[in-house]
């Protein structure tokens, strides 16, 4: 038997400009999360300890989201949740639209999964994650790794489609220091939307799926435009026009909201990158906004588990 598992988990950006809420990609930058069985002499039935990025943040009492997932995972198979030591150490920056919280539930899922012996297998612990979750588009690409494109079917399952990557496409992640409520990021938005709109993302994506296959500027420069979310979630966004600007200028196909932000992802290649995170830094400070920038890679691995 299992008795202590470590499970590693990338962050992820979520819609890509007109992908809202069905396409996501995992990247290089990760949290982990070691789960470990408590004695029966120990004092108590949960222990979490919390190192790294705003460990001060996280909580470490029942309502921990890794263990809400954990016991999830033992509740569905109606068993009793064992007692358990949680170390977590985050390599994510909280509430930055970064996919987080989908470390957190994926972790927790596959954490329990082990050591209850993986009677789940990947696409049902999938299914529960989304279902914790309340969509996709983070959870899918944090489990599976790559960029994926997800979609409900009228059973209510989810087809889930690999989106191919090419190689030459270079995510430049900057993370401002501030956060932003996912429920903020949501409250902004219309309850509903014109047909243009909807037909625009709709061309869009479709563009983009052959962009980010292809690595075609033109196409990109055209695709990552978005009518459903940016143009609401960008005003809780202070420098967004003069950042998106100078990043465009600089060399980038295309700037947008990670997932509710307030991270904005560009994409560019490999030549023009180092201008590309110099315009960006530049430019947010010059709005008074302390920024980090990141060169990262797509990753393709997706959460993995190692047992002890």
């Amino acid at each position: 038997m299992t008795n202590s598992v470590t499970v590693t988990v990338p962050a992820t950006t979520a819609n890509l400009g007109p992908g809202f809420d069905c396409i996501g990609a995992a990247l290089s930058l990760y949290n982990q999360f070691r789960f470990s069985r408590l004695s029966p002499n120990s004092s108590g039935e949960l222990a979490i300890a919390v190192t790294g990025l705003d460990a001060e943040q996280v909580k470490t009492d029942h309502s921990n989201l890794a263990y809400q997932a954990f016991a999830k995972l033992y509740h569905h198979l109606e068993q009793p949740v064992p007692p358990v030591q949680i170390e977590i150490d985050l390599g994510v920056p909280l509430a930055r639209g970064l996919g987080s919280s989908a470390t957190a539930i994926v972790g927790g899922l596959l954490g329990a999964n082990e050591l209850a012996g993986t009677p789940l297998s990947q696409e049902k612990v999938m299914e529960l994650a989304i279902a914790l979750e309340g969509h996709p588009d983070n959870v899918v690409p944090a489990l599976l790794g790559g960029c994926r494109l997800s979609a409900s079917n009228a059973d209510g399952n989810w087809t889930i489609c690999d989106i191919p990557w090419h190689s030459d496409i270079i995510p430049v992640l900057a993370i401002p220091d501030f956060e932003l409520s996912t429920s903020e990021a949501r409250r902004v938005l219309p309850t509903s939307y014109s047909r243009a709109d909807a037909i625009f993302n709709v061309a869009h994506l479709g563009l983009l799926l052959r962009g980010l296959e292809t690595a075609k500027p033109d196409w990109l420069r055209t695709a990552l435009q978005d009518r459903i979310h940016q143009p609401y979630r960008q005003t809780l966004i202070a420098g967004f026009e003069q950042v998106q600007s100078a990043a465009i200028a600089a060399g980038a196909y295309g700037l947008v909201i990670s997932g509710a932000g307030p991270t904005l992802l560009a994409l560019t290649n490999l030549s023009q990158a180092e201008a590309v995170e110099e315009a960006i830094a530049t430019t947010w400070k010059s709005v008074g906004i302390t920024v980090q920038v990141k060169e990262l890679k797509l990753d393709e691995r997706g959460a993995w588990v190692e047992r002890f």
